[in-house]
């Protein structure tokens, strides 16, 4: 199946909320501490914009949102940023677009970072496997003040010069 990434669009808004909350919930992450109450997650498209900070949709053949992905400062962390809010729906896992999401958000962060981080939860096994795949390397602490506090595994991972768009 052919995948297209691009940036957010307003209209992209709802699509995404619904991936990230059906993801949460069927990771048992529906709760307090986890991206599950953060305010923004039906207004990406406002909330990603300006020099490092970028949100990406991946759209099957249909133009149908099946992931997203995006790159954000690490508050209280100069030079860090985060990898936040990727996910895919279930039919789209082990197809390649969470592939070309991570490469399009890596060679993005590489152009305003020296590193990226991000947290995730212990039983997202597959995840951890992906993120190591592409050299995120398992951290004993958090960095920065993320707000996701059940957020039970994490990753750096140094980033190597990459592009702006």
């Amino acid at each position: 199946m052919a995948y297209m990434i691009r940036p957010i669009q307003a209209a992209d808004n709802p699509a995404v909320e619904a991936i990230i909350r059906g993801c949460l919930t069927e990771f048992g992450a529906n709760h307090e501490g986890t991206a599950w109450m953060d305010p923004d997650l039906g207004r990406f498209s406002e909330i990603y914009v300006g020099d490092g900070c970028r949100y990406w949709v991946a759209t099957d053949e249909t133009g149908t949102v099946i992931g997203g992905a995006g790159i954000g400062p690490l508050p209280g962390e100069p030079g860090v940023c985060e990898l936040q809010k990727m996910y895919c729906l279930p039919r789209a896992r082990g197809t390649g677009a969470a592939h070309r999401l991570m490469e399009t958000a890596l060679a993005y962060a590489g152009a305003y970072y020296r590193r990226c981080y991000l947290e995730t939860l212990g039983n997202m096994t597959a995840a951890h496997r992906f993120y190591e795949k592409y050299g995120f390397i398992r951290l004993e602490k958090p960095l920065g003040a993320t707000g996701h506090y059940a957020c039970d595994v994490l990753y750096s991972k140094d980033l190597p010069p990459g592009t702006p768009g």
